[in-house]
């Protein structure tokens, strides 16, 4: 670990000047202990620095990982919104999807949540937009359906954008709506209210099924040649889990010893690079010699890599998207509903991102007042969507989550370089293009690998847990199995929801079929009602790595009833959390002591509601 060590914390940041030196080297000791076990499972720590070309391939890397869904979102929404078969309109919202992407991106690693986090379109809204656009009357034309010779096509062309940009701009309001509540669930603390409640069998089944609710969008990429998404798959797991530990001979140079041969751990760093690009080439390569089919609706033929060229010829170089370009948000009832319902959704999915990219990249679990920042951070990144013009939300994304996992590089300054680069190419909209090529199975296969180590993530939680009681086992299967069945009954029977009010049914599809939300909810339910003792749910170990508990050298649980025991611990959880500190000016924030009360402050010491706290932290017996 380079940087952010706890040997690094000035004395005074943390230390009232009355506060025993003794009990400040204790907590240093007990604080470095759990980040020593933390951080063993990674190469590069959240707070470390890779040399600079590690850091450019690997931010690369992570772009490459993102891509697929940046580029997916608008040929999503192209039927609904008007612009389907409209190459500019379509490279123009591209353009957007990117800048905004890239911005959101910056903003949650360095102001938000302050883990490596990629943010993008939510796909929780797409229900919304498709509902909404449902009420509207048809589009006036499909643009794309024209030939280039027709009379009237700059005519029929005009019309189809006047229509887009009229739906575009009611979804903006939506988006606005709802990334305001979106703020004010995060910034206010209200989302730590509901964190006092969550343990390991809460966190367990919703991360899981963040990652399980994926595979139908990773199969159907891969189904379309499972050879080459298999082959892509074999790569990352060669690179990934066999050829890591041996680094490849490589010429470098210093000024004190000169050219030299040094040792560079490519395949430990890169496998997600370089399977990527080795079957990019092959796909090349079969392209070329036309042993894939050139009939679109033959099997195999989007493994080609020539079936975007004409869409790559028709973008533009340039363009810069600028806020309000589709004109002024116009907001409606039936619009913000729906968003408000998406929202909710993206919110249980991000916190359950959260913990799982905290533990994929050697980070301990995110405290409340992080949780509470990087939720209200997405909800600023939803009110850029909505100035901007994407059409729906932000939230966070797994399959880089994965990419952490299966790279072991959990580097905040990774993501940061990685944002600046997708705004660059938003802006460079033809690299941008050439990069949208890369073959749908070859995506298909690297989401197979990272999704799946989402959901082992989630599962993993259950490391604290008591496994061997009947209670945690009967919590997490039938948190698991109810977060599968119903929204899986609910998305094929959604004509069974009728409320009698089509707004009210838009919003119980959507938070019913969200499986994290589903499963989450039983977990949370069960987990809070049914007796056990703290030990037993996972509560003990759960807290210890957050320092948030502390144990005397026998390993016993040490109650901390004591105005020092109590002060012991806040030191220890200061100096485990410290990766979750602003940026700049933590001087100035422990110093003011009404910081303790700003939810989203990292002096945050939670809400002080009795009745809450006796609930959620009793020792239940059986």
């Amino acid at each position: 670990m380079e940087n952010g060590t706890v040997a690094d914390i000035e004395l005074e940041e943390v230390r009232d000047e009355t506060v025993p030196l003794q009990r400040t080297r204790e907590a240093k000791e007990r604080a470095e202990a759990i980040l020593a076990n933390i951080h063993s499972i990674v190469t590069y720590g959240i707070d470390d620095r890779p040399p600079w070309y590690s850091t450019v391939v690997l931010a690369f890397q992570h772009f490459l990982t993102e891509m697929s869904s940046l580029f997916t979102y608008p040929l999503i929404i192209a039927p609904v919104m008007c612009f389907q078969g409209d190459l500019l309109t379509n490279a123009q919202l591209i353009s957007t999807v990117f800048v905004v992407s890239g911005i959101q991106t910056f903003l949650q690693a360095t102001f938000g949540s302050r883990l490596p986090i990629v943010q993008g379109p939510s796909f929780a809204f797409i229900l919304p937009v498709f509902s909404l656009m449902n009420l509207r009357d048809e589009c006036p034309a499909d643009v794309g359906a024209y030939p280039e010779n027709t009379t009237n096509l700059t005519e029929i062309q005009e019309e189809s954008r006047l229509e887009f940009r009229d739906r575009m701009q009611e979804l903006q309001g939506a988006v606005l709506i709802a990334s305001l509540y979106e703020m004010f669930v995060g910034f206010t603390g209200i989302t730590s209210l509901v964190l006092k409640f969550i343990g390991p069998l809460t966190i367990a089944p919703t991360i899981a099924l963040i990652g399980m609710s994926l595979f139908n969008v990773a199969s159907a990429n891969a189904s379309q040649h499972w050879g080459i998404s298999g082959m892509t798959v074999v790569l990352i797991g060669l690179f990934s889990q066999y050829l890591d530990r041996f680094p490849v001979p490589c010429p470098g140079y210093t000024k004190s010893r000169g050219v030299r041969l040094t040792r560079f751990p490519l395949f430990k760093l890169f496998p997600v690079f370089l399977s990527i690009m080795i079957a990019w080439v092959v796909c090349y390569i079969l392209t070329a010699t036309d042993v894939f089919p050139d009939d679109e609706n033959a099997i195999g033929y989007t493994a080609r890599t020539d079936i975007k060229s004409a869409q790559l010829r028709e973008t533009p170089w340039f363009y810069l998207p600028l806020p309000g370009q589709w004109g002024l948000p116009r907001v409606t009832a039936a619009g913000v509903l729906g968003m408000i319902a998406g929202c909710t959704a993206s919110i249980v999915e991000s916190i359950g991102d959260y913990f799982a990219c905290a533990k994929l990249a050697g980070a301990p679990p995110p405290p409340d007042h992080a949780i509470n920042r990087g939720i209200g951070m997405e909800g600023v990144g939803g009110l850029l969507s909505a100035c901007w013009g994407t059409g729906v939300g932000a939230t966070s994304y797994s399959q880089n989550i994965g990419a952490i996992g299966i790279t072991k590089v959990g580097s905040r300054i990774v993501v940061q370089v990685m944002s600046v680069m997708v705004v660059v190419l938003g802006i460079w909209l033809k690299a941008a293009a050439f990069l949208a090529t890369v073959p749908a199975p070859v995506i298909g296969g690297v989401m197979v690998v990272t999704f799946g180590i989402v959901t082992a993530v989630g599962i993993s939680n259950l490391q604290y847990v008591d496994m061997n009681s009947p209670r945690n086992l009967f919590i997490f299967g039938v948190s698991l199995y109810m977060g599968t069945a119903v929204p899986s009954h609910i998305n094929s029977n959604r004509d069974q929801i009728n409320t009698g009010s089509e707004i009210f049914d838009e919003m119980l599809i959507i938070i019913l079929g969200t499986s994290m939300f589903i499963g989450g909810a039983t977990g949370f339910l069960l987990d809070n009602t049914i007796p056990g003792t703290p030990e037993e749910r996972g509560l003990v170990q759960f807290k210890q790595l957050q320092g948030m508990e502390t144990t005397d050298p026998k390993g016993t649980s040490d109650e901390a009833s004591s105005q020092d025991d109590k002060a012991l611990q806040r030191e220890i959880a200061v100096y485990v959390n410290k990766c979750y500190d602003f940026p700049f000016g933590m001087s100035l924030v422990r110093g003011a002591s009404w910081t303790r009360y700003i939810p989203f402050c990292p002096t945050f010491r939670g809400f002080s509601f009795p009745c809450i706290k006796c609930f959620s932290e009793r020792d239940k017996t059986v």
